[in-house]
């Protein structure tokens, strides 16, 4: 009896890791019971399965699909103007620090591994980016930007405009895999890489800011302008005042920062 008040205890002040363990054991073994693609087929995807007639509804309605990718278009463009709008007018720096995270993550990792188009991908001319050029399926700077301005808004106290993006991020994701724009792992993963780079952003300014608040490197960093911290790694600790500036055993590492 000890045992289970014990085990019940456990579970009601860790619930979390619980549910955690459970769905490792089911998940390993599903991992590795189901049936793998072999070559020549078309990826298994549990979206486009979840979303077929959806797809099936827009393939047969082309102007839906050409409005609704238009929408999205427009969707993706305010992400743009308030990114923009935060940079310059109020003056914040963070949406746009993580747009530019998150967007060169997204250049190496979609270069990196190229995924087939869907065969059932319904393209448009109105969808971004327009007139159908191409672009990297991983993963899916929509998804992305997107969390990356619901965060920054609800962050700033716009806690129902914020929503609003968010819901919007929803029907954007259900309109990506009824259309075959991007696979579920795609979005799943742009959402994660979207809540990563704002956080990284949200570092960045610390550091700039304590970098800005040190008396020592207030010289070092003035209006914006693109400078170089030295730094000075010897072999071993030695003080300030027995350091003698002519040792050639010595390390000198450039890093570049920009302080706004």
């Amino acid at each position: 009896m000890a045992t289970l008040a014990s085990m019940m205890a456990f579970l009601q002040a860790c619930p979390l890791p619980v549910f955690l363990g459970i769905a490792l054991v089911v998940f390993m073994k599903l991992e590795y019971t189901v049936d793998m693609v072999i070559p020549g087929m078309e990826p298994r995807d549990l979206g486009f399965h979840c979303t077929r007639w959806v797809h099936r509804y827009l393939a047969s309605h082309p102007l839906l699909n050409s409005i609704l990718a238009a929408c999205n278009t427009a969707f993706v463009m305010f992400q743009m103007a308030y990114v923009l709008w935060t940079l310059f007018v109020d003056r914040r720096k963070r949406p746009a620090v993580a747009i530019l995270f998150m967007y060169t993550f997204r250049a190496f990792l979609g270069y990196a591994t190229q995924l087939p188009v869907p065969q059932d991908f319904l393209g448009s001319g109105l969808d971004f980016p327009v007139n159908n050029a191409s672009f990297f399926l991983f993963f899916s700077g929509h998804v992305a930007g997107s969390v990356i301005v619901s965060m920054d808004m609800r962050r700033t106290h716009h806690h129902d405009c914020g929503s609003v993006v968010g819901f919007l991020n929803l029907l954007q994701s259900l309109r990506l895999l009824a259309t075959r724009g991007h696979y579920s792992i795609d979005l799943a993963v742009g959402a994660g890489a979207g809540w990563a780079c704002d956080h990284l952003a949200g570092k960045y300014e610390e550091i700039q800011q304590k970098v800005k608040d040190s008396p020592q490197d207030s010289s070092i960093a003035k209006n914006g302008v693109l400078r170089s911290i030295v730094v000075v790694v010897h072999p071993k600790p030695v003080s300030a005042s027995t350091r003698d500036p002519k040792i050639t055993n010595k390390l000198v590492v450039f890093f570049g920062f920009l302080e706004g």
